[in-house]
């Protein structure tokens, strides 16, 4: 794989954090991989990676074409700052904790990779209520959203029940090539 992006998706609750930061830990001395930061309208949180803006300063820079990608998701506007684009050009694979909703939207491009981290419904359900971001009815809908997204066309599944260095041992084969 050379000059990509590539989408790391799935539910909220299948570790998609945790398995990117297994995978950047392992990929550390290649230089051809980058994980990207997303700037998100959201006040950080324990256990979040992102960059927070405000609402307005995403739009000035959506408008001036200082994101590359950017969608809406859960009441929160997510961005990829336009500068990783000299990455993908130059050869290199860039990362990003993306979103299932925005993938499925995009047409087919050369370029972009698609990665489905996944578990069982009962371990989302348990790792959002650990996570404690979510009540009781925002878990149900969540885990609700998941059927649109069960046929999800990707390029590498990694289903993360098991050990959590077993799925990012596995995203990092994938993106070093050797899957």
């Amino acid at each position: 794989m050379s000059g990509a992006w590539v989408f790391v998706c799935g539910p909220s609750g299948a570790g998609k954090d945790s398995v990117i930061a297994s995978a950047r830990q392992a990929l550390s001395s290649r230089q051809t991989i980058v994980f990207s930061r997303r700037l998100v309208t959201r006040a950080m949180q324990a256990g979040s990676d992102h960059d927070p803006v405000t609402e307005s300063d995403f739009h000035a820079l959506a408008q001036a074409g200082g994101l590359c990608w950017h969608w809406q998701a859960h009441g929160f506007f997510y961005g990829i700052g336009q500068h990783y684009a000299a990455d993908v050009n130059a050869g290199r694979i860039v990362v990003i904790n993306g979103s299932r909703s925005h993938v499925n939207q995009l047409p087919p491009l050369p370029g972009v990779r698609v990665v489905h981290i996944t578990a069982a419904p009962d371990q989302l359900a348990d790792r959002l209520r650990q996570r404690g971001r979510d009540g009781s009815s925002a878990v149900a809908e969540r885990l609700a959203r998941n059927a649109r997204f069960e046929e999800m066309k990707a390029d590498c599944v990694i289903v993360n029940d098991a050990e959590l260095a077993a799925a990012g041992r596995r995203l990092a084969d994938y993106l070093s090539g050797s899957v």
